[in-house]
């Protein structure tokens, strides 16, 4: 059995989510395994290195919850310690959870990330596995589906990203449920957040996708009504990092958010376009931050209607809010620290309606 997790977020209040998930996130749920600054996390001593609960479909999900959006998270974590917290975790917020599976031979993944003497972040492979590879790339597409189904009925966006492609089982899975997703006419909300080594565990982590990886994505990004990519991402899919370019090339004419690390992000939403500067802040940790965001963005679009300059200013608070903590989930914000953040800089209440 894994050991405990030494950085598992701290289980506080949250609010109360009411009524059928409205956002159905669908993806891997991990560890992030941080080695000391300038060390292997896969040799370093346990107190050197810090493990955190991760995984995008499944930060997207805890923070939904924060901010009082129900949700549903749906994957495949081990039947181990790391996924006895991860449940835990998730129940803790309220987090629907009839379409999560366990798997009692494969181990919940843990991915090795390296930092330099600076901080920054590469992904370095993978550990615990026992030779029949991770839970998140057995999701298993029948039991998905009929776990799925009453939920999609009910739900007005499927959240996904396209590391589930990487694995036999798990693509068939995904596949099925934007399937089912297109037939309950539930839109498809796509981060592409690609990572070269959940394909080969041997690639170089700036490499880009191949033709073939790309191939794989297509139906993914033909059905998705909004797409977040990085910029880099953007010019590997479409050629270029134009959001507007972005959704003209593809036929359903998608929301498009292209972020660039620390530059302004830059959208095309709802017939228009423009940028969003990032909210200057002390930065402890970026881990999670675009997640907080689309997490603010599917909240804001699950209410009332905002003109669109106030649903990613509500997005991007969340992002700054969770780089200012340690990890992707701990930091995540409820919807009175949003407003309450934006107020400060703003001087102004945050719009009616992102509550």
């Amino acid at each position: 059995m894994a050991e405990p997790i030494s950085g598992a977020p701290e289980l506080i209040g949250a609010p109360e989510l009411t009524g059928a998930p409205q956002v159905i996130c669908l993806g891997e749920a991990l560890v992030d395994r941080l080695g000391p600054p300038g060390g292997d996390p896969a040799t370093a001593a346990p107190e050197q290195r810090d493990d955190r609960l991760g995984g995008a479909p499944a930060n997207v999900a805890c923070g939904l919850a924060r901010l009082g959006t129900p949700v549903a998270f749906a994957g495949r974590l081990g039947c181990d310690a790391i996924g006895a917290t991860f449940v835990r975790l998730l129940e803790q917020r309220g987090v629907e959870l009839s379409a999560l599976q366990r798997d009692p031979e494969r181990p919940t993944r843990i991915v090795l990330v390296r930092r330099d003497a600076a901080g920054d972040r590469r992904f370095g492979g993978f550990a615990g596995d026992r030779g029949q590879g991770y839970a998140d790339q057995a999701l298993a597409a029948e039991p998905l589906e009929h776990a799925l189904a009453p939920l999609l009925a009910g739900a007005r966006w499927l959240q996904i990203g396209s590391i589930p492609l990487a694995s036999p089982s798990s693509a068939r899975a995904l596949s099925g449920a934007v399937e089912l997703a297109r037939i309950h006419a539930v839109a498809v909300a796509l981060d592409v957040n690609w990572r070269p080594t959940f394909w080969d565990p041997a690639a170089d982590p700036a490499s880009g996708p191949t033709a073939a990886q790309i191939a794989a994505m297509e139906p993914l990004l033909q059905q998705a009504a909004l797409l977040k990519c990085a910029a880099e991402e953007a010019r590997w899919l479409f050629g270029s990092a134009d959001p507007v370019a972005v959704s003209a090339a593809l036929p359903q004419r998608p929301g498009v958010v292209v972020s660039d690390g620390g530059a302004p992000l830059r959208w095309c939403l709802q017939g228009r376009s423009g940028e969003q500067p990032a909210f200057p802040v002390p930065v402890v940790d970026t881990t999670g931050a675009g997640d907080a965001f689309m997490a603010g963005l599917l909240h804001g679009l699950c209410g009332p209607p905002q003109p669109v300059e106030a649903l990613l200013r509500f997005a991007a608070a969340c992002g700054a809010l969770v780089c200012q903590g340690a990890g992707a989930i701990d930091p995540q914000p409820g919807a009175a620290e949003v407003r309450a953040f934006l107020a400060a800089r703003e001087g102004m209440a945050c719009p009616p309606g992102l509550s």
